[in-house]
């Protein structure tokens, strides 16, 4: 029941701010009308939302800070003492745990990892659900059916490094990346993705490659252990 609350949430959400404006000229849907104030205010929604059920005691929801900013120390002032940190809204992603894995451990930024995922754009009238830019998996995700691809920890918008460092093998999470940790006020390199856009990502963490030690001694100074793929 819960589940279906959430996703009923998320359809109402995605209703809302699919609304489009029309031109006077030619009366054409402007399907990216006020995108940046729309998807500005969906990312606010959806992080307010997800803070709420967590304060309720929900285990369902996440918010995770940039990956970049976490644990951070304090800096001093002039007098010795802490000057308390301060984030911004969109420094964190938001998660919504659909399936949790059984792995113990979570990737480092200088692993490798495999993952299958499906990244949409915020509805519009067009695309009410949201316009599929990216995807490794059609429609409902499958183990048996889904492709994986392989990539850097490191080598993705700092969003989705976000979501993945933070991920335990078999976690298939929906994460909410604002524009801000995506592509931020430029479109996307494919031309797909419109500037200002908030990404909504279904990611599924299929196990990562830790790299080996670097072997001490002289001779052997530059050269590395074999790494292994981690599977649970």
């Amino acid at each position: 029941m819960k589940l279906r609350i959430s996703k009923y949430l998320f359809l109402l959400v995605m209703a809302v701010f699919a609304l489009s404006s029309c031109s006077e000229d030619d009366n054409t849907v402007d399907e990216y009308a006020n995108w940046q104030e729309r998807n500005e205010q969906a990312f606010e929604d959806t992080l307010a939302y997800a803070r709420q059920q967590i304060a309720n005691g929900s285990t369902e929801w996440k918010v995770i800070r940039k990956w970049s900013l976490q644990n951070q120390t304090p800096n001093k002032d002039v007098t010795g003492m802490d000057v308390p940190l301060s984030y911004k809204d969109a420094d964190h992603i938001v998660v919504r745990v659909l399936k949790e894995g059984k792995g113990s451990g979570c990737p480092m930024y200088t692993d490798s990892v495999k993952v299958s995922y499906l990244g949409r754009l915020l509805g519009t009238d067009t695309y009410p659900a949201g316009y599929v830019f990216d995807k490794t998996f059609e429609g409902t995700y499958d183990k048996a059916t889904a492709q994986v691809t392989t990539n850097l920890a490191s080598g993705w918008i700092d969003g989705f490094t976000t979501a993945v460092l933070n991920m335990h093998i078999g976690d298939h999470w929906l994460v909410y990346i604002p524009y801000q940790l995506a592509y931020g006020s430029t479109q996307s390199s494919s031309s797909v993705i419109p500037a200002y856009s908030m990404l909504r990502f279904e990611i599924v963490l299929d196990s990562y490659y830790r790299p080996g030690q670097v072997i001490p001694g002289s001779r052997a100074a530059a050269q590395a252990l074999k790494g292994e793929w981690i599977t649970e």
